[in-house]
């Protein structure tokens, strides 16, 4: 049964996490629930051992903007693109992280998609998971893991718990996504801020034209929403209610984009198994160089040993017959039975016994010799 983990963090230690498990075969929620604090995040340990995790972050500590940067090269890209954007930002471009999208099926002018975010932002998330011992390899900001309808918004509220040391204060904050690369994860006073400016440009499209109407559709209540519902150049659409971190999971698959990149890039890890299989392979390797080191020396001193034998042979063959000037090892045998087959070489006809017969009458002629 194949699992996942999904975890919203927050921007602070002391904010509210959010924790989800679906069964992906099933499409079904096997639990969830909430965290006090980042401190609280060791409650998640075991859930996430043998589960894949996925974690978000909150949009309104992620920047995304597109650009049309003049170059096909995406290094040169990446090394223009905070220099570009340098008079934009409130902070310093080395304190921030820049992390880039591929939007292949991207229909508009713009060549360039990054999210920028604090650096410091990025350690504390990553401190977060590895004080609690949580392993991920994707990290989203949670307003691309939101639907995305051409033309249209999506809006999800969320209600969320700050947590001191004195009291908690619950918040509200509205995760919008209004573009394949654009999103906001706003506070009460912002969303607010937000409709007025879609009334007013609505009323401005009125003025010099038919105008055009802005469609939301709200997955949860909305505040301010009904003061505006169906007026002013604005369409509330009420979809299907459901978990906000539901929708995120459900959602989030057709974003490929991942912040741990580059710098923040999860190096694998070889699992405990595979380690001390490795170990084992390493030991057999060494053994089994060991054994052809050895055997190699054993054909080294044979080979030495061959040559020697060899070379006293020829050594000896010249001896015997000075003539011979080159003598290849592989023929001396050949050699000498020719050479004994001059002064009647012994064979299966000739041996040494039918010779011994043919110089039986001289021997006869001499008397004194005793055999």
């Amino acid at each position: 049964m194949a699992e996942i983990l999904y975890i919203r963090l927050g921007s602070q230690a002391k904010d509210e996490i959010s924790w989800l498990i679906i069964n992906t075969t099933e499409q079904e929620i096997i639990a969830s629930g909430e965290l006090s604090n980042a401190e609280q995040l060791s409650e998640l340990t075991d859930k996430a051992q043998q589960r894949v995790v996925r974690v978000f972050v909150p949009g309104c500590d992620v920047l995304l903007k597109r650009l049309v940067v003049p170059t096909k090269s995406q290094r040169a890209m990446r090394s223009a693109v905070p220099y570009m954007l340098e008079d934009e930002l409130a902070q310093d471009v080395d304190e921030l992280f820049f992390a880039y999208a591929n939007l292949a099926n991207n229909k508009s002018e713009h060549n360039c998609f990054v999210a920028i975010t604090e650096r410091a932002q990025m350690l504390q998330w990553q401190s977060w998971l590895t004080d609690a011992n949580i392993e991920t390899k994707s990290m989203q900001p949670d307003v691309l893991a939101m639907p995305y309808v051409e033309g249209q918004y999506s809006a999800i509220a969320l209600h969320c718990v700050n947590s001191t040391s004195e009291k908690a204060v619950r918040s509200t904050q509205i995760v919008i996504r209004q573009d394949e690369w654009q999103g906001y994860t706003l506070d009460n006073d912002a969303w607010q801020f937000l409709l007025n400016s879609l009334i007013f440009s609505g009323q401005k499209e009125d003025e010099s034209a038919e105008g055009s109407t802005t469609t939301i559709n709200a997955y949860s209540n909305l505040p301010f929403v009904d003061d505006i519902a169906n007026e002013n150049g604005i369409t509330v659409v009420n979809a299907e209610e459901e978990l906000p971190l539901a929708l995120f999971a459900q959602h989030s698959q057709s974003s490929s984009f991942n912040l741990l990149q580059g710098e923040f890039k999860i190096k694998e890890r070889r699992s405990k198994n595979l380690s001390n299989w490795l170990w084992a392979a390493g030991f057999a390797v060494c053994a089994l160089l060991f054994n052809v080191g050895y055997k190699s020396a054993q054909l080294w001193q044979l080979s030495a040993q061959i040559s020697d034998v060899e070379t006293h042979i020829i050594t000896r063959y010249k001896k015997v017959f000075p003539s011979a000037k080159k003598v290849p090892i592989g023929i001396v045998k050949s050699q000498l039975k020719r050479k004994l087959a001059q002064v009647g070489g012994t064979n299966d006809q000739t041996g040494f016994l039918t010779m011994l017969s043919q110089v039986q009458p001289a021997f006869a002629k001499v008397p004194k010799i005793k055999t």
